[in-house]
């Protein structure tokens, strides 16, 4: 795998920029955390090298000094939102958080439930949580927000919210997903602390888009990507730009709530302590890159990543057909097309010669490209997957790893006793089948050991993939793109 992110820089650096910016205040920083505080695989994805939890490692330096709220909207409650990546709830989502920052003994100060006006499922989850020991506010919605800065900055506004009582100096604000309301609660605690006495400052942490990198970098560019569904747009923070004579990339909801959140801040503070959204921010990572090329390229694939998940998601009637078109109009912009990614012409081309049958195919990191198709044993994936670990172990492509009498006792359980529709083995199967044969035959032992070498491998697939195969491929670290065809399975 190449790399083009340096991640220890990324931590070091990172965490002393913050440290800085809660000087910058004097008693307490609340810094808002947009995006995934861990698990946060896009990052790794455009940024190769990259570790999808390095954020919590940056914070787990400062963790004397830091302490979580966690946010959710009693909105998100109420719908039942679901995290698309995890396949759970919102408020699943937050007990999952909870528990992974104290399992890394992190401080959890409470939960903070957001937009609030009297919602029926917000009261029970409340009390689910008090419950549990869990400390729980709420922040009530406020009519006009964020434009009505006169009613939000009054006792009829930020007033009416619960304070959070919070001892540490750094309190980081974090949520399951976007649109729950963290800078509101944020900027709800500042009109407090204001009241209390104490001195304390805002700030964002938010990875995407990079302000330091072109506004047509891929990089920022799969941002967009990313966010289609939210209708996000980069753009230059022209405030940042009149500043200081220097241009920074912001994204438009950053740019367009500036002139409201100064003017909260005049009238919290006095004057504000910033002139533009970027320097709001601490996000470092612009200074991490190693290899821009390599983050290029590897944009370029997520983008084309996201334009794929985007149709599947359309044909499980999960996304708008606005998401799938403004995708396409970034890669129109880059000038690329599906073609662009190699897998996917290869694993046409295959379906092309074998009449239609499910296929899959797979480009190693040293640029080999191979292909599988369904069988009556394996799924598509399952068995690429094995002809990619034989492959960079030097197994000859005829040799079986996995005996058919021991397939066969597999595909009678599935069918016969847990009565599945689908006989083959999935990808999950087919490595709990060569794990148990690596202790008898050293060829599976040599595969086995090259699963970490298939770490920024491409795979796409003819058809949409089960859950159990698309997490697989995502564990190993193989980017993952499928037709939006679903299976057909037969006996």
């Amino acid at each position: 795998m190449k790399y083009g992110f340096d991640n220890e820089k990324y931590i070091k650096i990172q965490s002393e920029h913050i440290k800085d910016r809660i000087a910058q205040f004097g008693d307490k920083l609340y810094m808002e955390f947009g995006g995934k505080l861990f698990d946060d695989y896009h990052a790794s994805r455009v940024l190769p090298g990259f570790e999808p939890d390095s954020k919590l490692k940056m914070l787990m330096k400062m963790k004397d000094d830091a302490e979580i709220i966690i946010v959710i909207s009693a909105v998100d409650i109420e719908k039942n939102k679901v995290r698309s990546d995890l396949g759970i709830t919102y408020d699943m989502d937050v007990l999952r958080l909870r528990d992974e920052f104290i399992a890394r003994d992190l401080d959890v100060n409470s939960v903070v439930i957001t937009h609030y006006n009297g919602q029926a499922s917000a009261e029970a989850y409340k009390k689910r949580l008090e419950n549990m020991g869990i400390t729980v506010y709420y922040h009530h919605t406020i009519e006009g927000y964020p434009n009505n800065v006169a009613l939000i900055d009054s006792e009829e506004g930020f007033g009416k919210n619960d304070y959070v009582r919070t001892t540490k100096p750094l309190v980081v604000v974090t949520a399951p997903g976007p649109g729950s309301g963290k800078m509101a609660a944020c900027l709800s605690q500042l009109y407090h602390e204001y009241k209390h006495g104490v001195k304390a400052g805002y700030a964002k942490f938010e990875t995407f888009p990079i302000w330091n990198l072109p506004l047509s970098h891929p990089v920022n560019i799969a941002y967009e990507a990313a966010t289609a569904d939210l209708e996000d747009v980069n753009m230059i923070d022209h405030f940042h730009l009149d500043a200081y004579g220097k241009t920074a990339v912001n994204y438009n909801r950053d740019v367009e709530i500036f002139p409201v959140m100064n003017a909260l801040f005049e009238d919290i503070y006095g004057q504000s302590p910033y002139k533009s959204p970027t320097d709001m921010g601490v996000n470092m990572v612009g200074f991490c890159i190693s290899d821009d090329e390599v983050c290029k390229e590897a944009s370029l694939q997520e983008i084309i990543r996201r334009y794929y998940t985007a149709l599947c998601n359309f044909a499980d009637g999960r996304a708008q057909e606005s998401e799938i078109n403004k995708i396409a109009l970034l890669m129109k912009r880059l000038k690329i097309t599906t073609d662009y990614r190699k897998t996917t012409v290869a694993a046409r081309e295959r379906l092309e010669v074998n009449g239609g049958i499910a296929t899959a195919a797979i480009e190693l990191c040293d640029g080999t490209i191979l292909t599988a198709e369904t069988s009556p044993l394996l799924g598509p994936s399952a068995a690429l997957l094995l002809n990619a670990v034989k492959h960079l172990a030097g197994i000859a492509h005829n040799v079986k790893l996995i005996p058919q009498q021991m397939i066969a006792p597999i595909q009678k359980t599935k069918v016969t006793y847990l009565h599945g529709h689908n006989p083959r083995l999935h990808t999950d199967e087919v490595l709990v089948a060569i794990s148990m044969m690596s202790l008898i035959d050293e060829n599976c032992k040599l595969a086995l050991d090259e699963l970490p070498n298939l770490a920024g491998a491409q795979v796409h697939s003819s058809v949409m993939l089960s859950e159990v195969d698309r997490k697989t491929f995502a564990k190993l670290g193989i980017g993952l793109t499928c037709d939006p065809v679903r299976k057909r399975y037969s006996k």
